[in-house]
This record gives structure tokens, C-alpha cells and sequence, in this order.
């Protein structure tokens, strides 16, 4: 596992120990009051809280401390029960310091059935999620594409650390040989890998799902490969290299591990993991809600759709998403129900380079001109973006034919999931030249932070109330 990734897991096993933690002192504290002891337990509201956020951070601390959560992804039961054991027991004993410090003179059995309850919550927890979450990563997490770049002892070594990945969706593609390497068509580990040649790597970034391209060669060859760096860094592939080479390009530049392998990646789309995960949290939890308001909106316009022309209400459409990836669009349809097939009679019309885009296009219904004005036709992308095939903000997710189509510097876009709206959709949506929209998505990857996605979304919600711009 990357150690990106690696470090997500950590702060996502923390988070839930900040909630089992929390569970298991209310559980204490409630079967101590139910207990029929001598000893009159309560806590007051000051010493209950204080006591509170005290056991969370010992529970949280304690687990840094001993490493645990580095270990809990691969970790066998024993072992887990064994490191609950082990962090429920000190941070135990940190709580019976701390009240002892403060001369709380807290109920022992409190303290004890704390521990006991701190130490199964977080065995049932994590035996179950040692369970669950392979299966959940395989159903709702995108496969991650890796190319190598070399066919030597680094690159066989590199090879055999992704297949040992391979439980954590890391999937290895092939290998790429250099001037130098032996012509072989393949390339044998645990399985059979392709060979492919040096000069067919632009046209592979082109045709296939590509996350990650590796290097993985002797540092003195890394001087002949600038040229198949910056066709990555063009196309805004993230590089990773196992040696110190320091390329000219727009790329990020940080160093991470696989296992013990160092790898100095250069990244030209946004890469940290924390910000990724809550932008993607941000996605579900306000695409369920909005989901949930306008159910009952979208059912009428669906009905108004199909009772004004003829045609199923929902349009579907492959488009392609982050890194390239295909995937199934949802909108209104807004558009007569032979449009795909009358597209190419009207193609002189389009006023964009690579993007069809007609003014008072002759294929939209009377309906359809008033959904997409106010953008009511996108409302079923939410589903889009529950699933994760797109984001709330992000470039507009173009059809594969216009994809085709994109200069080297103009891939970059893919680099970043799709979203409802963007920077081009406040500038001026439908009127700006295709350069522009190019530009404008490029600006939004170089500079994204949450702060940018909130402030696109709160200025694109008078736009659309107006429609000003779409046509």
C-alpha cells in the first residue's frame, strides 16, 4: 500500500476509535448507574465531559503511541485482539492516573467495566472490519492502474511490491522497456505482464485507464527518459520515481514509500489523501440530502418529460471520469429522442473546437430549453455523484469523442473527478470559447482546496437561479 493511502487508513481507524471510545465510556457509565452498589455513582456535567474527552484522547493517543493502527489493515485476529487488549489496558491506567491527579475519586467498577467495554468494542469492530472493508473497497473503490517504466532488478522488485498490493485495488498494467532493455514481448513475476516499447507509451496513456506511471531504473539512465517524463507530466499522469531525478514540469513533487521502496512521485492534480477523503464525504452527505429534498420535484419533472415528448425521462450517456474511466451519466432528457443521430447533420453548427455546442439547438424540446436553462436536466447526476463517478465541483465530464480529440496539456483535465459545476460554469457557462473552458478547469486543479469548492458552489447557486449564460 501507498503510504498516502496508508496514512487515510490511520486517520480513519483513529476516527473511529474517537466513537468507540465515546460509546464505551456511556456504556460505563450507564451499567454503573444501574449497578446496585452501596456507593451513590453520578458525575457532574463538568467531571463527566472533562472525563470524556480525556478517555477519547488516551484511547486515541495510546493507539499512535503503540503503532497499532499501522498494523490493523493486514493485521490476523490474534493480533488485533491482542493490540485492543493492549490499548484498552493503557489507556485505561491513563484515565485512573489522570482522575487521581485531579482527585476525582472515580467508582473503580466504572474504571473497569470502561476498560472491559473499550477493549470489545474495539475487537468487535475491527474483527468486523478486517471482514468488510476488502469487500467495500472492491465494490465502491476504483481500481488504481499502475504502469512501470523499465524491465530490470528495480523494476522486477517494484513489480512484485504492487502484486503484493493487489488486495488494496493497486493493479499492475505492465511494464514499459527502455533503450537498453532486452526486446521481450512479456515479462514474468506471478503472472504474465506485456512489454510494451518506449514510444508506444503516449498512445497507451491515450487508450487505457492509467493512474500511476513508476520508473524504475538505474539512476544513470534516468537522464535518457526526460522525454517520456514530460509526455506524462503533459497529461497530467502522476510520476513516480525510484531515484533522485528532479524534472522542469507544473508537478508536485513529494516522496512517499510502497512497503520499503522509496518513491519520489510527481503529482499535477491534487493529491492529498485527508482533504480528498473529506471533499469526498462533503459529495455524499450533500448529494443524499439533496437527493432526499428533491425526490418528489424529480418525479414530476420526470413525468413532465415524458408527457411532453416522447422518449424515457432519463437520458443516459458514457462519459469519462477521473484518470479516464467510463462511466454512465444521468440527466433529463431535454433533447428529442433521435438527437444522437441527427448530431451529425448539424455539426457545421457547433460554435466550439472539440465540444458540440449549438445556440438554439433545433434537437432540444420546448421543455428541455427551460430545464437546461436553470439546469434542472443535471439534478440526476447527484446519483452520479452518491456513486463517486463524479463530485459536486470539478471539470464537466466530457463524451469519450471529444476526449479523443484533446491536445496533450488538455488531458490534465481527467486528472480531477468530474463535477456538477465548476470555474467555466460561473464565467459564463455556455459562452466561453473551448480554450477557455480548458484553462479555467486547469486553474481549478492547480489551485484546488476545500475553501475553493465551497465558494464555486455558493456562487454557482444564483447562477443557475438565474440561468444566466446557458443555452
Amino acid at each position: 500500500m501507498f503510504s498516502r493511502h496508508r496514512r487515510k487508513v490511520r486517520f480513519l481507524y483513529a476516527l473511529t476509535d474517537v466513537v468507540l471510545a465515546a460509546l464505551a465510556f456511556e456504556a460505563a457509565y450507564q451499567t454503573r448507574l444501574a449497578l446496585p452498589l452501596e456507593r451513590i455513582f453520578y458525575f457532574t456535567l463538568p467531571v463527566k465531559v472533562l472525563l470524556l474527552g480525556f478517555s477519547v484522547l488516551a484511547w486515541v493517543g495510546v493507539g499512535l503511541w503503540l503503532g497499532i493502527y499501522d498494523k490493523l489493515e493486514a493485521g490476523r485476529p490474534a493480533i488485533i485482539v491482542r493490540d485492543a487488549l493492549r490499548q484498552s489496558g493503557w489507556a485505561a491506567a491513563a484515565v485512573i492516573l489522570f482522575q487521581y491527579l485531579l482527585r476525582l475519586d472515580v467508582s473503580r467498577p466504572f474504571l473497569a467495566l470502561l476498560a472491559v467495554y473499550g477493549w470489545l468494542l474495539l475487537c468487535l469492530f475491527r474483527l468486523a472490519a478486517a471482514r468488510t472493508i476488502p469487500v467495500l473497497r472492491r465494490r465502491f473503490e476504483p481500481s488504481h492502474y499502475v504502469l512501470v517504466v523499465g524491465t530490470g532488478e528495480k523494476a522486477r522488485r517494484l513489480g512484485e511490491a504492487l502484486e503484493a498490493s493487489e488486495p488494496y485495488g493497486i493493479r499492475l498494467l505492465g511494464f514499459v522497456a527502455v533503450n537498453g532493455d532486452p526486446d521481450a514481448g512479456s515479462l514474468r513475476l506471478r503472472r504474465e505482464y506485456p512489454v510494451h516499447r518506449a514510444a508506444e507509451l503516449p498512445a497507451l496513456l491515450r487508450r487505457q485507464v492509467v493512474d500511476d506511471v513508476i520508473f524504475a531504473v538505474e539512476a544513470s539512465r534516468l537522464g535518457e527518459l526526460e522525454d517520456l517524463l514530460a509526455e506524462c507530466d503533459e497529461q497530467g499522469v502522476r510520476t513516480r520515481v525510484l531515484a533522485d531525478f528532479f524534472p522542469h514540469g507544473r508537478s508536485e513533487m513529494y516522496l512517499e514509500r510502497l512497503g520499503t521502496l522509496p518513491l519520489l512521485t510527481f503529482s499535477a492534480a491534487p493529491h492529498d489523501e485527508i482533504l480528498l477523503l473529506v471533499k469526498r464525504a462533503m459529495d455524499v452527505v450533500v448529494a443524499a440530502v439533496a437527493l432526499l429534498l428533491l425526490a418528489p420535484l424529480m418525479l414530476a419533472v420526470g413525468a413532465l418529460v415524458r408527457l411532453t415528448s416522447p422518449g424515457p425521462a432519463i437520458f443516459r450517456q458514457v462519459r469519462c471520469g477521473l484518470n479516464g474511466r467510463r462511466f454512465v451519466l444521468y440527466k433529463f432528457r431535454s433533447m428529442c429522442v433521435n438527437a444522437e443521430a441527427l448530431k451529425p447533420r448539424l455539426e457545421h453548427l457547433s460554435r466550439k473546437q472539440v465540444a458540440f455546442k449549438i445556440p438554439n439547438d433545433p434537437r432540444v424540446t420546448r421543455l428541455g430549453r427551460w430545464l437546461r436553462k436553470f439546469s434542472i436536466d443535471e439534478w440526476p447526476q447527484l446519483w452520479n455523484v452518491l456513486k463517486g463517478d463524479m463530485s459536486l465541483v470539478g471539470p464537466r465530464p466530457a463524451v469519450p469523442e471529444e476526449v479523443e480529440k484533446y491536445k496533450g496539456w488538455q488531458r490534465r483535465r481527467l486528472r480531477m473527478r468530474p463535477g456538477l459545476t465548476c470555474l467555466w460554469a460561473l464565467e459564463g457557462r455556455d459562452h466561453l470559447d473551448f480554450d477557455t473552458w480548458m484553462r479555467l478547469d486547469l486553474e481549478y486543479i492547480d489551485n484546488w482546496s476545500l475553501g475553493l469548492d465551497l465558494k464555486i458552489l455558493l456562487r454557482t447557486i444564483p447562477q443557475v437561479l438565474t440561468g444566466k449564460g446557458a443555452y
